[in-house]
Formats: structure tokens, sequence, C-alpha cells
């Protein structure tokens, strides 16, 4: 995952929050909003829900989604090599 200068500055101010809401990690990984939820029921990413129902993403689960991510595309384009 490349990030543009400003997604850069996104991620840095949105990484320093422990929870974050749909759309910031709908905008931080690059995917729509409905993903993002999709991923939560799938267990692919962890949220709460906090007030009447709001679902906050824990910004740990996203780093550990990319980080993940990012072992197995390599491990994937190392063996193509």
């Amino acid at each position: 995952m490349f990030l543009t200068e400003d997604a850069s500055r996104a991620v840095t101010s949105t990484m320093e929050k422990t929870l974050v809401r749909v759309g910031e990690a709908a905008e931080l990984l690059s995917v729509s909003r409905w993903t993002i939820y999709r991923w939560v029921e799938e267990g692919r990413l962890r949220g709460t829900k906090i007030g009447k129902g709001s679902l906050r993403i824990f910004r740990q689960s996203i780093v550990d989604l990319v980080e993940n991510n990012e072992s197995n595309s390599f491990s994937t384009f190392e063996r193509a090599r």
C-alpha cells in the first residue's frame, strides 16, 4: 500500500486515536464504508459500537490488517520471482 502525502498525513493524525470512524478507516484502507462493515462482520477488523450503535474501528486492527497484508503480499511476490 503506497500513500500520497495527504493520505500519509491523514494516517498519522488518525492513527493517534485508539478508535476511528468507519469513514476514516475506509479512507485509510482505500475501500468503501460497506467493505469496512463487512470486514468487521468477517473478523478481519475489530470494531465496537458506541452510543446508540455508532461503529468505531480499533486503530490497532487496521495496523494489523495492513501489516499482515504486506507480509502476505511480499511472500507471494518472492515466490513469484
